[in-house]
């Protein structure tokens, strides 16, 4: 069994920042990319933010140089801070990873349940 487990969400002013982490744990072998994706009301999941088991990074132009992505590999872990935080980035913000199961020996995509950022103007 494989988990995603998100944290760091709420509830800020526009200008202000937060830091989202995401955990991997479980019966997992190898982990490939981890990122990040939103949902807003009525809209698609759209990527944030993404980085690979070597460090490539890759933004959604509406986020560059304001987010950040990096992970900590030997803690399975990925995190996200938002800097400059806008009323258009309010959303549930979702973890995933591309990781191989120890139990079925394939890579598949693992998602987090979601954490609320919500930013107020």
């Amino acid at each position: 069994q494989v988990q995603l487990v998100e944290s760091g969400g709420g509830l800020v002013q526009a200008g202000e920042s937060l830091r989202l982490s995401c955990a991997a744990s479980g019966s997992i072998f190898s982990i490939n990319d981890m990122g990040w994706y939103r949902q807003a009301p009525g809209k698609q999941r759209e990527l944030v933010a993404d980085i690979t088991s070597g460090g490539t990074t890759r933004y959604a132009d509406s986020v560059k140089g304001r987010f950040t992505i990096s992970r900590d590999n030997a803690k399975n872990t990925v995190y996200l801070q938002m800097n400059s935080l806008e009323p258009e980035d309010t959303a549930v913000y979702y973890c995933y990873a591309y990781l191989m199961s120890v139990t079925t020996k394939r890579w598949g995509d693992y998602w987090g349940q979601g954490t609320q950022v919500t930013v107020s103007s």
